[in-house]
């Protein structure tokens, strides 16, 4: 029998439209955007100016902390200007803008297709690498990479944990990824099994990937410690938390990081990244991107440089539709509606989702009848219901006694909900708000 997590759940229609389409590079822009936030923790600061000329994988910004990344062209041309402009989010935060001039290479990468299998560097040398190289998590959540391989003091990873799970309805990013680079993955995964110095790796696949559950389990025997392991297909199997329960059966407790389980979970895309950065020293500087959804003409997966405006992908897959209502980035589960279709590609972008009007219309929202569906549907075993009329009555304390701050903005709530409630609107807002507390409190 197929594992899962065990508490809470749902399984929203899959609609994976593109899968099976290859991976198509899209046609280099003629202006790209680079945001230097693009990931969790401090943005990057900028270290070119207007008129400078770059390269592709040429440093434009150096991490801001600890918890950073730096940032990389994806284009050889003339740094334009550094200014404010719109994000996926919908607010202004500086970015590097480059007009395009060609396609030249930093010298130090190897753009070669050679699979390289052998390396000898120490788990220190690996992670510097990661470091230099921008390396984030490609699953959304863009926590840096090197920050999760050196775990707090007294925390031991005792396995890795690849997420291929891919449960986001629409998005096929990672499983055009695990058909089309399998060997590299593999690499990737005993890089980071070497990073953090275990000897066994778990590739969580669900199951509506059997393609790709095959070959990896075929390739993988070449690969010591390493196991694929068929999951249920079951939403939010994604979370950190959903997965190790499902691979390992053990719980992080409220408040415990993922590595208190003994676990480290990266992407699948992450472990790809890894493998380019270690063996091909190659920044992060493209990824793959799934532009779909039911009106779209040709749903496929391409290739896309950081900061190529996400319209210039639209058209490639055959324009906007004319009845479209929301234009979405990510799926629709987390994903979040789009202020414009200019804004750019980032680290974090897996998809981007048309829906039309009748799809993003949203249906009255009546009482609750205490029905408990949310109570059920949670992944992290909370009461939604609860904490929505906590944050609506900005009663802060009921909301932080009932753990808000642990809610994963999954969404199982809200699409179970038979009256159909905001309550992840409500929660989201409350989380944030109770956050800001707690830290005004520590300080």
């Amino acid at each position: 029998m197929l594992r899962t997590f065990r508490i809470g759940g749902v399984h929203p229609p899959e609609n994976k439209l593109s899968a099976g389409k290859p991976i198509t590079p899209l046609a280099i822009p003629a202006q790209v955007i680079i945001p230097l936030s693009q990931h969790i923790g401090a943005p990057a600061q900028a270290v070119v100016k207007k008129g400078d000329m770059v390269k592709v994988g040429t440093l434009i910004g150096k991490s801001g902390g600890f918890v950073s990344a730096n940032i990389h062209s994806s284009v050889s041309g003339k740094v334009n200007k550094i200014d404010n402009v719109l994000d996926a989010s919908g607010y202004k935060r500086p970015a590097v803008i480059i007009d395009v001039t060609g396609d030249e290479w930093e010298e130090s990468i190897d753009r070669s297709e050679t699979l390289e299998k052998n390396c000898t560097l120490e788990p220190k040398e690996i992670i510097d690498k990661i470091t230099a190289c921008g390396i984030v998590g490609l699953g959304g959540a863009t926590f840096p990479t090197q920050v999760k391989l050196t775990p707090p003091p007294g925390n031991k990873a005792d396995l890795v944990i690849i997420n291929a799970v891919e449960c986001e309805p629409y998005l096929t990013s990672d499983h055009s990824l695990m058909l089309e680079k399998p060997e590299e993955i593999l690499v990737g995964v005993t890089l980071l099994m070497k990073a953090v110095n275990v000897s066994k790796a778990v590739i969580g696949i669900e199951n509506n990937k059997k393609d790709a559950i095959a070959l990896l389990t075929r390739l993988s025997a070449g690969y010591p410690g390493i196991e694929v392991m068929p999951l249920k297909v079951q939403y939010p199997q994604g979370g950190e938390k959903q997965l190790i329960d499902a691979v390992i059966r053990k719980q992080v407790k409220s408040g415990a990081l993922p590595i208190s389980a003994g676990a480290l979970v990266q992407n699948v895309g992450t472990a790809y990244a890894v493998y380019e950065a270690v063996q091909k020293n190659k920044p992060l500087v493209e990824r793959v991107v799934t532009v779909t959804g039911k009106g779209v003409s040709n749903p496929s997966n391409f290739l896309v440089r950081i900061g190529t405006p996400i319209n210039l992908l639209i058209d490639a897959a055959g324009g906007i539709p004319e009845d479209t209502g929301k234009i979405i980035g990510g799926g629709p589960m987390m994903g979040k509606a789009l202020i414009t279709p200019e804004v750019p590609v980032t680290k974090g972008s897996s998809g981007v989702l048309i829906l039309s009007k009748e799809e993003s219309a949203r249906k009255p929202a009546s009482n609750c009848i205490r029905c408990a569906k949310c109570v059920s549907a949670c992944p992290m075993g909370l009461n939604p219901a609860l904490l929505a009329r906590s944050s609506s009555f900005s009663n802060w304390e009921i909301a932080e006694k009932n753990y808000i701050t642990d809610c994963i903005e999954c969404g199982s709530c809200s699409f179970t909900c038979p009256a159909h409630r905001p309550l992840l609107d409500f929660i989201r807002l409350g989380k944030g708000k109770v956050m800001g507390i707690i830290r005004a409190r520590k300080s």
